[in-house]
């Protein structure tokens, strides 16, 4: 998780807890109790009205809310085109996801009776399918940085078992795609989702650096495209 997401989280997790020990924020956020110390004192240096101290409890005081979210009228459209897109990839967890992505932005926003993120006037006409049932577990791999391992067959029906430090998936007209690096080719690889007869994600957790993280692959993929 992204530090700026665990920010964002751990403001609305305060909001529902009323004190708040950093020894249950950090069991909740699976982060170490320091994260949270550290957490809590850049939220208190960036203006948030939160009271109490290391060791004793946090206390978001009464009546502090988010800001509401504003969006030009460009923007709500490609929120409409991505979130219908999302509904269409055939992954029920997601859609379901998209569905209420959508209504708590509608909620945010200033006037939401003004422009309604569901009257945007773009669709996503990607044909729906069925998505693997593994299509969550290598999501959360991806989130959490997780090595996966798998039993991948070749187009000549030739089986290999591999190391995968997953980094992003593909949803492609001729069907699922997950890429990431490869530990046996010690390289960038891209594989296609039917071919993959068994996976595990791991505890074992790898670092994206600039050789082996997204931004390095999807540089190559630009040069390659």
């Amino acid at each position: 998780m992204r530090r700026s997401e665990r920010l964002f989280r751990i403001v609305n997790e305060m909001r529902s807890r009323g004190v708040s020990r950093a020894a249950d924020l950090a069991a909740h956020f699976e982060v170490s109790v320091t994260t949270i110390y550290r957490d809590i004192a850049h939220l208190q240096a960036s203006g948030l009205p939160i009271d109490g101290e290391a060791g004793i409890g946090y206390l978001l005081r009464p009546g502090f809310d988010l800001p509401n979210v504003t969006f030009t009228h460009d923007q709500v459209d490609a929120l409409a085109v991505g979130l219908s897109f999302v509904e269409r990839t055939g992954d029920p967890v997601l859609a379901s996801a998209a569905r209420e992505a959508r209504a708590k932005i509608q909620a945010s926003m200033p006037a939401p009776e003004e422009r309604k993120l569901a009257d945007a006037p773009f669709y996503s006409l990607q044909p729906k399918r069925g998505a693997s049932q593994d299509n969550g577990l290598l999501r959360e791999a991806i989130r959490n940085q997780r090595v996966v391992e798998i039993v991948y067959k070749s187009g000549e029906g030739n089986l290999s078992r591999r190391r995968v430090r997953p980094l992003v998936i593909w949803d492609l007209p001729d069907g699922w795609m997950v890429s990431g690096w490869c530990e046996l080719r010690e390289g960038f690889r891209t594989f296609r989702w039917d071919r993959i007869t068994e996976l595990t994600k791991t505890e074992d957790r790898f670092e994206e650096d600039e050789e082996t993280g997204l931004i390095a692959f999807m540089e190559l993929e630009r040069c390659h495209a």
